[in-house]
């Protein structure tokens, strides 16, 4: 996974750089039980492409559910992987489920 997806290891640091982003944010949620992990690995590659491509105009954050578990509940998390696109501190859309690299272009482009 590209080195632009922040990966944060607790709710804090989560916050932190949601905190500190002054352009939107694309926080995805993945989750390490069985039935979500190659999913999750398939939407690692989605997101490293969309941070690359997408570098210095959005934040790409992978928060673990079971390592950020307020994130997760304060975004309405029920599964993984699960996408929520942030402005302005405002969740301005969500996607569930693996997303293609065109999807999440085009769930960028429909709200930022």
């Amino acid at each position: 996974m590209t080195m632009r997806v922040h990966r944060p290891r607790e709710d804090a640091e989560f916050d932190f750089i949601l905190g500190k982003s002054g352009v939107p944010v694309l926080a995805y949620f993945t989750g390490t039980w069985p039935k979500a992990i190659e999913p999750c690995r398939v939407m690692d590659l989605v997101v490293g492409a969309v941070a690359d491509d997408r570098a210095g105009r959005l934040t790409v954050v992978r928060a673990d559910i079971t390592r950020c578990p307020a994130a997760t509940e304060r975004f309405g998390i029920t599964g993984a992987p699960s996408c929520v696109l942030l402005k302005e501190g405002e969740v301005v859309a969500h996607g569930t489920g693996p997303m293609s690299t065109a999807e999440v272009r085009q769930l960028l482009d429909d709200h930022l």
